[in-house]
């Protein structure tokens, strides 16, 4: 009889388990490179979780960011919406914040989560709102937040604080006075006593966080500071800050800088493998999409040399740039029981997809999703059902609002067409499936191509009052980096 108990359990609980949506995980570092885990190529960084984590799921060769720079990137994550039509479309400026923070009737992924019974949290960078502001994760979805609000406090891993909700909470470091400029104020600078590393306080919020909602449909936005530079720390000699270098601290053939940029991304691969263990440990594995990625391509910031690791691998650029190197990011999903092992995948996504996916995923209805997304939903081939991947054919198009106005857009799932800082300046076209590294310009040849990415360009802009069109002089666009 006890034994018949214990069967009928088990039944009800697998039952139980396959009735309930999945658990939702979306892991983001910051900055890291599509050449910097060993999955994609990397021969100097050791990345053993992730690198697992490709072979037990499946690897995304040609999935790309909202932005090639923060703020914006993650508002077409949130948002579902690319940077023509996004609220925010850029880093904005010391001086005034306000075109950085979501709208009121700005609707998140998270809100469609929550609304559909999720549990909900944020744990890391934020970005999207600053303190005071309507815009912070409380008041967009997240029942929970615990991390940075403003991308310039997140430069520092060692802050005098941290936000808990809408709280300062006081940590240990000390900031050495002037080294934070005018952001100093808001937690940035170096730490004269560096104690309390936030990303391993975050690590450990998120571990605790998930093994409370064990019975309960989660949705977890774990959004790393690693392994952006500390940028006020640089000229300290300080711009990549961690407790220690693991692995390269014999690595004396290396700059300072590089050692600390590989260790913090070594650090960042152990806490996913924590992340990982403890999904095995409740019992959730099987039940638990995660998905790895980055919010745009690597810096070169911190004294960090992108050369020296190959960060972009075989595409051109870094963070800033429209080519692929800027945008196209290291992407992994694991999802044991659905997602087959091994695999890689090279239809081209990106982050405008992820507000579809997640909601489908969670058997949100798509009528009462927000009009006219930019994003598909590619639910149903993920759980390895026989439906097709969204179409190669759709438009990709990406802006950005810094040192002039650039814009880029995906033709075909290979044709890349920008223009850069301004819209007299030349526009080039590259075939990525013959030229992944961008280098032979085809728009004198295909001039087809040129007059229909000008039309896309026009088609797929919205004025924004919050980012009005600030072009460079003309003359200086079009130039190799």
């Amino acid at each position: 009889m006890r034994a018949l108990l214990i069967l009928l359990l088990a039944v009800f609980t697998a039952a139980a388990a396959e009735q309930r949506p999945p658990n939702l995980i979306f892991v983001l570092a910051d900055d890291l490179g599509y050449g910097e885990l060993g999955c994609f190529g990397s021969q100097l960084i050791q990345t053993p979780n992730i690198d697992r984590m490709a072979a037990e799921g499946v690897k995304f060769t040609q999935f790309y960011a909202g932005s090639t720079v923060c703020a914006p990137s993650r508002s077409v994550l949130m948002t579902g919406l690319h940077t023509g039509h996004t609220p925010v479309r850029g880093n904005a400026g010391k001086a005034d914040r306000s075109p950085q923070n979501l709208r009121p009737g700005d609707v998140t992924v998270a809100e469609v989560l929550q609304k559909a019974g999720y549990r909900t949290a944020l744990i890391g960078k934020w970005g999207l709102g600053v303190e005071g502001s309507d815009a912070l994760p409380t008041k967009k979805g997240f029942d929970t937040f615990y991390g940075y609000l403003d991308q310039t406090h997140a430069h520092n891993p060692y802050p005098p604080f941290i936000i808990r909700g809408t709280e300062r909470i006081p940590l240990r470091n000390k900031t050495v006075p002037g080294t934070g400029g005018a952001n100093e104020a808001e937690g940035a600078g170096i730490a004269e006593n560096p104690v309390d590393y936030v990303p391993d306080l975050m690590a450990a919020e998120a571990l605790q966080w998930v093994e409370q909602q064990k019975d309960h449909p989660f949705f977890l936005y774990w959004a790393l500071i690693s392994p952006h530079a500390n940028n006020e720390g640089t000229k300290h000699g300080r711009g990549q800050e961690v407790p220690d270098l693991g692995p390269y601290a014999g690595k004396t053939d290396w700059t300072p800088a590089d050692r600390a940029h590989a260790a913090a991304i070594t650090r960042l691969d152990a806490d996913l493998g924590r992340l990982f263990a403890l999904l095995k440990k409740l019992g959730l594995d099987e039940n638990t999409l995660v998905v790895f990625t980055s919010d745009n391509g690597p810096h070169k910031e911190g004294g960090n040399d992108p050369k020296f690791f190959t960060s972009s691998g075989p595409v051109r650029g870094i963070k800033r740039d429209l080519t692929d190197g800027g945008i196209r990011v290291p992407t992994l999903m694991r999802w044991p029981g659905k997602i087959a092992p091994g695999g890689e995948n090279k239809v081209p996504l990106w982050f405008a997809d992820i507000l579809p996916t997640f909601a489908e995923l969670a058997r949100v209805s798509a009528d009462t999703l927000p009009q006219n997304l930019d994003g598909q939903s590619f639910a149903q081939p993920l759980r390895g059902l026989r439906i097709a991947w969204p179409s190669s054919n759709r438009t990709f198009y990406w802006e950005f609002h810094e040192s002039g106005y650039s814009q880029a857009v995906l033709i075909e799932g290979h044709y890349k067409a920008f223009r850069l800082k301004n819209r007299t300046a030349p526009l080039e076209i590259y075939d990525l499936q013959t030229d992944l590294s961008e280098q032979t310009n085809l728009a004198a040849s295909r001039r087809d191509l040129v007059s229909l990415a000008e039309t896309l360009f026009t088609n797929n802009h919205t004025d924004s009052p919050a980012w009005p069109i600030k072009e460079a002089p003309a003359g200086g666009g079009g130039k190799k980096k």
